[in-house]
């Protein structure tokens, strides 16, 4: 059985990462890794998925697959994972065993359920809006009342990028939302009416040193971010609040390896959304902006090797380049030629074999001395760049 690699005795070329998760976060934790010599094995639903191009070892399987991932975990030295769906009891127990597990297992069990997650973050004293578990119909219509319409009625498990949310803004809602989460189990949150969507990347490696990178501001299309704005267009005590809170959440999880603390900003008050035990969409930027991007404190903190406060070099956009409206199938891109002659892009797609509506296909960066200025670059680059069906495809 592996233990924590020993730093003096083994070389970057001797340690194995593995990978619970190969899309586009798991390629881009494990680039960073290649860099640094270090060998990847991964583990992933799809045989030709993203990371499948810069894996050593590739096992195809469920993300929750018991065997897989004990398979995974006798490939590896270190285990972490890039999506919330990763078997957490399974985790626990090769960690029960000895095996080397980053961000933990406890961690992941906590933060992979939301109602589990909101008291979590409750209980240790950080700001999150009114929420309750929903037991039946004419509870929810109670707490509507208490809460005051609109709410939000959420998946608890087993959802991402907004697609276990449902909108309630009257109590007629209420049923038809029960009924669209039907057997799941759900909770209930105050809407908040908030002027601005913030996340900070947070990194603690296993020695308890921590770091954070910049606050920036997202915005969401449908539930899906769209953009991500490097700095945030706020105050500085607003920004030093953010990053303590950020900060507090990671150090009250124990957490080891990158975290996306994604915030609301409400009359001056900040409120946890969600917390990614993993690197995040939002901290996209990092890769061009930052004097160190989220992937590499990532895998420095999973290492327990020194962390780097990161520092924004340039102002920056990421935008995400999403799957075409109702369409599956084999696609391509259109208008590179012409978007690459903007100032300051950087192109990253995902190697992603078929497009799904409003799946992440890549992004694009935009440095520019000025917020501004890339602002104005990045929405010429969107009406340039497009994802169309592959030539052939019905």
């Amino acid at each position: 059985m592996k233990n924590a690699p020993d730093k003096s005795r083994l070389s970057p070329n001797e340690i194995t990462l593995g990978i619970i998760g190969g899309g586009q976060l798991g390629k881009m934790m494990g680039l960073e890794a290649r860099r640094m010599s270090i060998n990847l094995a991964y583990l992933d639903p799809e045989i030709n998925c993203p990371a499948s191009t810069i894996s050593d070892q590739m096992i195809v399987s469920d993300f929750k697959d018991e065997e897989a991932i004990i398979e995974l975990a006798k490939k590896s030295d270190v285990l972490t994972y890039e999506i919330e769906l990763a078997n957490s009891s399974v985790l626990k127990g090769l960690e029960s065993r000895g095996y080397v597990v980053h961000p933990a297992s406890q961690v992941l069990y906590t933060i992979q359920n939301k109602i589990r997650q909101k008291k979590f973050l409750r209980d240790n004293r950080i700001p999150v809006p009114d929420f309750e578990e929903v037991i039946s119909i004419e509870q929810a219509k109670k707490i509507g009342k208490e809460f005051c319409y609109p709410l939000v009625l959420k998946a608890c498990e087993d959802s991402y990028d907004g697609r276990g949310n449902f909108l309630i803004n009257s109590p007629s809602d209420v049923e038809r939302g029960i009924q669209y989460f039907k057997g799941r189990r759900c909770m209930i949150e105050k809407f908040i009416h908030f002027s601005k969507e913030l996340s900070v990347m947070v990194a603690r490696n296993f020695q308890g040193q921590i770091v954070s990178f910049p606050v920036v501001q997202n915005i969401h299309i449908n539930n899906i971010l769209d953009t991500t704005i490097a700095p945030a267009d706020i105050n500085r005590a607003v920004e030093s609040e953010a990053k303590l809170i950020a900060e507090k959440v990671v150090q009250s999880l124990r957490g080891v390896g990158v975290f996306g603390i994604e915030m609301f900003l409400e009359c001056n008050e900040l409120l946890i959304n969600e917390i990614a035990p993993r690197p995040h969409n939002s901290g996209h930027y990092s890769i061009e902006a930052c004097s160190i991007s989220q992937f590499e404190e990532h895998i420095r903190a999973i290492l327990g090797l020194p962390l780097i406060k990161p520092r924004l070099m340039t102002p920056a956009v990421m935008k995400n380049i999403l799957g075409i409206p109702n369409y599956v199938g084999a696609y391509s891109f259109k208008g590179i030629d012409k978007a690459l002659s903007i100032p300051g892009l950087k192109l990253h797609f995902y190697g992603k074999k078929f497009t799904k509506p409003q799946r992440k296909l890549g992004h694009f960066t935009i440095t520019a001395e000025k917020i501004e200025e890339a602002l104005s670059r990045a929405k010429t680059v969107g009406n340039l760049l497009r994802v169309v069906k592959q030539r052939g495809s019905k």
